[in-house]
Parts: C-alpha cells; sequence; structure tokens
C-alpha cells in the first residue's frame, strides 16, 4: 500500500527538478497526480519539448495514474482551469504542491520592474492562485485538503535577489494565513524550503556557470543518489500531505543535502518578541533615543558578512 492511496495531487513546476521527483513519488505512492507545468526555461522562454508529459509517462510507466495540465500559475484564469480540470477527471483535489518557481537575479539598484514582476506573478502570485482555487474546492468538501508551499531558506533575507527573497517571505505569510482560516474545513497549510538541491535553477548561479565553462556538465544532469538529488525531497512532502499530518499546519519545514550523500529535514521556530518596553504615556523622543541602546538595542548588531568591510574581506553572510 502507498502512502497517498485513494488520494488526487495537483503538483506544480513538475516538469522539472523537485517538482518532478515529488510528482513521480506521490504516484508511487498511490496519488493520481496531475501534472502542472508551463514548459518553459528558467527564463521563460517556451520549450520545444513537452517535458511535463514527460513526467506523466514516466509515472504511469512505473504503475501510476497521471494527466498533464499546461499552466501558467501567475494566471487567474490559468490556475482556476487547472484545479477545475483535475475535479473533471479525478473527482476531487485533496492535496496541492506548489513547487513552480523562477529566476530573475539582480541587486536591487539594478532591478527592473519586469524582473520584479515575473518573481513576485510566478512565486507569490502563482501560490495564492492555486491556492484560492483549491480552497472554494476544499470548503465546499469540507473533508480533506493539504497544502504545502515552497518557500526558500532566502525568506530569511539574502543578497543579488530581492524579487525572490520578498516572494518567498510572502510565501510563508500566506500559508501561516491559509492555515488559520482553513483549518475548520479540515485543511493544512505548510511550507517547505529546500537547500542545496541541484536542479536546472541552481545551474544558473555563478560558480555553476564557471564550472560548466571548464566543461564540467550541469550538477542537475548527475544529481541522482548525491545530496542534491530532488528525490531527496518528496519523503517529507508525502507525509506532511498524507492523512497523519492532520495535526501539522502552519509550519515552515526546511531540507538540506550535506556531503557526501546525507540529507536533513528540520523545521523553522515562528517569529516572537524577545525584548518590550512600555510607556503609559505618549513616547517622548528623547527619551526613547536614550533608553533604546539600553533595552531593545540592547546586543543587536549587523550579521556578519553583509558590512562593506566584511565583503572587502570575503566574509559569506550568515543567516
Amino acid at each position: 500500500m502507498g502512502k497517498l492511496d485513494g488520494l488526487t495531487a495537483i503538483v506544480t513546476g513538475a516538469a522539472h527538478g523537485m517538482g518532478k521527483a515529488t510528482a513521480e513519488r506521490f504516484g508511487k505512492e498511490g496519488a493520481k497526480v496531475v501534472v502542472a507545468d508551463f514548459n518553459v526555461t528558467v527564463e521563460g522562454q517556451p520549450l520545444t519539448t513537452n517535458p511535463g508529459q514527460e513526467t506523466v509517462d514516466a509515472i504511469k510507466k512505473a504503475g501510476g495514474e497521471a494527466t498533464f495540465s499546461h499552466v501558467d500559475v501567475s494566471s487567474y484564469a490559468s490556475a482556476e482551469k487547472t484545479v477545475a480540470q483535475a475535479i473533471e477527471k479525478y473527482g476531487k483535489v485533496d492535496i496541492l504542491i506548489n513547487v513552480a518557481g523562477n529566476l530573475r537575479e539582480r541587486m536591487i539598484f539594478n532591478m527592473s520592474e519586469e524582473e520584479w514582476d515575473a518573481v513576485i506573478g510566478v512565486h507569490l502570485k502563482g501560490t495564492f492562485n492555486m491556492t484560492k482555487f483549491a480552497s472554494i474546492h476544499w470548503r465546499q468538501r469540507r473533508e480533506y485538503g493539504r497544502v504545502t508551499s515552497f518557500t526558500s531558506p532566502a525568506f530569511l533575507g539574502g543578497s543579488g535577489q530581492v524579487n525572490y527573497c520578498a516572494a518567498k517571505g510572502g510565501i510563508v505569510s500566506l500559508m501561516r494565513a491559509c492555515s488559520a482560516e482553513l483549518v475548520r474545513y479540515n485543511v493544512t497549510a505548510n511550507a517547505f524550503a529546500p537547500n542545496g538541491m541541484w536542479t536546472r535553477m541552481t545551474d544558473r548561479g555563478l560558480a555553476q556557470q564557471e564550472a560548466q565553462k571548464r566543461g564540467e556538465p550541469p550538477r542537475s544532469t548527475i544529481a541522482a543518489g548525491t545530496y542534491g538529488d530532488p528525490a531527496n525531497v518528496p519523503p517529507l512532502l508525502a507525509y506532511l500531505s498524507s492523512p497523519q499530518a492532520a495535526n501539522v499546519s502552519g509550519h515552515v519545514f526546511h531540507g538540506e543535502g550535506f556531503p557526501p550523500n546525507g540529507f536533513r529535514y528540520s523545521v523553522y521556530s515562528k517569529e516572537r518578541e524577545i525584548r518590550t518596553i512600555h510607556s503609559v504615556v505618549p513616547w517622548d523622543i528623547d527619551k526613547l533615543f536614550e533608553i533604546f541602546p539600553l533595552t531593545l538595542g540592547r546586543g543587536l548588531q549587523l550579521p556578519m558578512g553583509v558590512t562593506s568591510e566584511d565583503r572587502r574581506q570575503g566574509v559569506q553572510p550568515q543567516r
């Protein structure tokens, strides 16, 4: 018996990388899978092949059941059509895994409006679009729903991809709001932040581009069986999508590969107040300036790796 027998799952971004690995694993675990993808490059250029259908074919070859849905998750209407297609094909939707993503990396002072909109549109709006239409179905059924949306450790902040960081932070907040709103309908909502996976997106990193210029193969093509294998990701997603996870909602989970072949899962703590100051009358600005360094500001400093001197010395930022 599979862990997801009798359930129907939509997996976005399922033509490549972690989305593909998730769709194929869910098929092996007995879920009927809607392989949802736009079939474009990371830069948004149309492909001449249909890798989404190839994922469907792989699931069927392994004995599973799957169908392809061509979807632009950043399009409200396209997302609605994919959820409707899943319901028409399989009678219901139980699971939604929001994986679809893209990159447009720039420092904020170089970033164009188009680059900002493209990333926010796919990651944040795309997650909203798909979850909105799945939630309508779940509210009507009041039986079962599981949504896991991909964020990234970048939700904690980073350099060179402010659009991506902002989108991934927005997904965390969106997920927590969905957890609170949908609990009455037997729906859970969580986020998953992978790190160190070898996919076509990470092939675009500067270090990897230099390695490829030296004749080394893209890491995504040699990931199988390594700590960077996208197949390391789906087991936890399967648990979060299963009946056993009915009590798990509103959390951010982390998955990270480490050499030579290890992989770990963890869960982030939620933000909380760690120090307060209080006044029974409106704050006096002179008083606030006086006490801030001794109270709220006590011990606060820039994270290692973010000062100009750090950068000159090559110190990497710490999250």
